[in-house]
């Protein structure tokens, strides 16, 4: 081994940057939290070549005093804790003192700062070193300009993907930003074409609608909700709204944008039956804690968090949820689902194509007077511009507000889905569930080999039979198990069953917990049970059955009874319905009957549709009516 020395500063500078800046999006994700922590109501971020070529970010906060440019560059330097309480109590969003060294010691910097609103600074770095520092006119803010990102360490090139996925990533990591800070105003550039612009007029519903488009915004419901610990409010998608990834699932804790799997599970909890399987909805989940109850110096880049009262939380969230959508009509719209969602998918999902126009994300309504946005080739030219003020009105390319802007915003505000009457709608109590979501009388007119046809008034309903009769199975089931009072069937011949030693301790401890789902086990020598009777629900092979539940119950669902039991029935509801088969009248007149019974009927245990309805000013529109 190597005599043991002291790294240099800039080697330690290097290293640092591996932790903080993996990646463009990880400049700008520190450059724009910092603007934040400086107390700035816009910020404006452009970039060129995926920000390895250049990333600019622009606010109007507190700026940075000339006497301390150099503190600010140098590592564990920060204005945000002073001590070890503070340590376990940060309010903000940067404070490690890392950002501004790591990012200078893999790129070229320029700083232009004004703290006081006279004369500005103007300082650069390159590789961690400081090249220059002079007064120069400036408003007030910082604006800070990173150049040739990671040109002294090529090697770190090599792990970045295609230009068009870090181009995403930006994007992804200032629209999280954005939805936990609806209050200010951020634009952000790619080459001189528009990207994301929000409003910072304080409206969550305006800012999802500037990220994922107006058309999701409105299929966007409220929900909040309250302890003596959190507070929590956000919005979420419908039922029928849904993703095929947890990716627009955003959990902001402080207006820090976090992940977390248990809470993101909580949220699709709160849906209980009405997703599909992988099907996760679009949910905005901001929630409000004593700093106290948080520690955010786990991970360099500060994406993960420890917290206190994890359970109480995820707990909070689900019961939020489940309360909000309860005030909706969860019903399946028929018309939704013939309409294409294509080109709302391409919007959404920001599918870039870099040999073309970035995909626009004007809004439809946008009026004659919005200022004309500059081609991108005039953008090139104008890259040397020092400064801009971002309280002024500006018409050219680098505006944040325009002289129509507030007209534009209030114009907007009017528009659906941001009208108050859309923003205050009142929650009913949980208690009101079989009302809300209780089918009418239905009058059945006939079947097919899939559906059952019946009729309420001038109203057509379509009843997938194999859903409805697993739904029905599975209710029948959940409610043995939840009230505990499971008929059993005795067996001629007893059932021996012979774990693994390790499985075999884990169930003897549990025998008492595993008794309330209806499995009874007697030890019956070394590492082996004896079954004298079973569950009169379960289907199929027995011995197989046993053995998938304890499984579940010993690796998934220990400690979550109602999710155990949820999934029992879903699982045996499924063995008892394997497929469709000729109903006779009277089979399909109870299955409507008992279909009334339950809470929500228009989904199953897997979240498929059982019921879709079909208005009768829908049948007219299908059969082009009135046109």
């Amino acid at each position: 081994m190597g005599q043991i020395h002291e790294l240099s500063v800039n080697l330690s500078n290097q290293i640092a940057a591996g932790e903080v800046i993996e990646r463009p999006a990880s400049v700008v994700k520190e450059l724009v939290e910092n603007a934040i922590d400086a107390g700035s109501s816009r910020i404006r971020i452009d970039f060129i070549d995926a920000g390895l070529k250049q990333i600019v970010v622009q606010d109007n906060g507190s700026g940075i005093p000339s006497d301390q440019i150099d503190l600010a560059f140098t590592r564990h330097a920060t204005s945000k804790i002073n001590n070890e309480h503070d340590l376990f109590n940060v309010a903000t969003l940067g404070f490690r003192g890392e950002a501004l060294a790591s990012i200078a010691a893999v790129s070229h910097v320029e700083i232009l700062t004004n703290s006081t609103g006279t004369i500005g600074t103007k300082a650069e770095f390159s590789a961690g070193v400081k090249k220059s520092q002079e007064d120069a006119a400036a408003t007030k803010g910082t604006q800070i300009t990173v150049k040739d990102l990671f040109f002294n360490t090529p090697a770190r090139l090599k792990y970045l993907r295609s230009p068009r996925t870090e181009i995403m990533k930006i994007v992804d990591i200032v629209n999280r930003i954005a939805l936990g800070y609806p209050e200010i105003s951020i634009t952000l550039m790619n080459e001189g074409r528009l990207l994301l612009r929000t409003a910072g007029n304080d409206n969550l519903k305006q800012t999802v609608s500037s990220v994922y488009g107006r058309s999701i915004a409105e299929k966007m419901m409220p929900f909040q909700s309250s302890d003596n610990d959190f507070e929590i409010e956000g919005l979420i998608s419908k039922p029928g709204l849904t993703r095929s990834t947890r990716n627009f699932i955003s959990i902001l804790l402080n207006g820090r944008y976090i992940n977390n799997f248990q809470l993101a599970t909580a949220v699709m909890d709160g849906y209980g039956t009405n997703l599909s399987a992988k099907h996760y909805p679009i949910a905005v989940v901001k929630i409000k804690v004593d700093p106290l109850l948080v520690d955010v110096n786990v991970h360099p880049t500060k994406r993960e968090v420890r917290l206190s009262k994890e359970t109480e939380l995820s707990r909070l969230i689900t019961n939020a949820i489940s309360s909000a959508l309860l005030a909706d009509d969860v019903q399946a719209d028929a018309i939704e689902n013939l309409n294409s969602s294509t080109e709302e998918t391409r919007i959404d999902q920001l599918k870039f194509n870099l040999n073309k126009n970035v995909v626009e994300t004007k809004r439809p309504e946008v009026t004659s007077d919005e200022v004309h946005e500059t081609p991108a080739t005039e953008i090139h030219q104008d890259h040397n511009q020092q400064y801009v003020d971002l309280n002024e009105p500006r018409e050219d390319d680098r505006y944040i507000i325009t002289k129509t802007w507030k007209e534009n915003v209030a114009k907007q505000v009017q528009l659906r889905p941001f009208s108050k009457s859309k923003l205050t709608e009142e929650v009913i109590s949980a208690g009101d569930e079989v009302l809300a979501n209780s089918l009418p009388e239905l009058k059945l007119v006939g079947q097919t080999s899939v559906y059952l046809i019946a009729t309420s008034g001038d109203d057509l309903y379509l009843v997938d039979q194999v859903a409805a009769r697993r739904l029905i199975s599975f209710e029948k089931i959940r409610a043995e198990m939840s009230a505990q009072q499971i008929n059993q069937q005795g067996l001629l011949t007893p059932q021996i069953l012979e774990f693994g030693s390790l499985d075999f301790i884990q169930i003897k401890d549990k025998l008492p917990e595993i008794e309330k789902i209806g499995i009874f086990l007697e030890e019956f020598g070394q590492d082996t049970f004896i079954l004298r009777s079973y569950p009169t629900w379960i289907e199929g092979d027995l011995e197989q059955s046993i053995r998938l539940i304890l499984d579940s119950y010993l690796n998934v669902d220990q400690n979550n009874y109602a999710n155990l039991v949820k999934r029992i029935a879903a699982d045996q509801a499924q063995r008892a319905v394997p497929g469709r088969k000729k109903l006779s009248a009277a089979d399909c007149n109870n299955i409507l009957t008992t279909l009334r019974q339950i809470g929500d009927p228009y989904h199953d245990a897997k979240g498929n549709v059982v019921i879709v309805r079909l208005r009768e000013n829908d049948l007219r529109k299908m059969f082009k009516k009135g046109e």
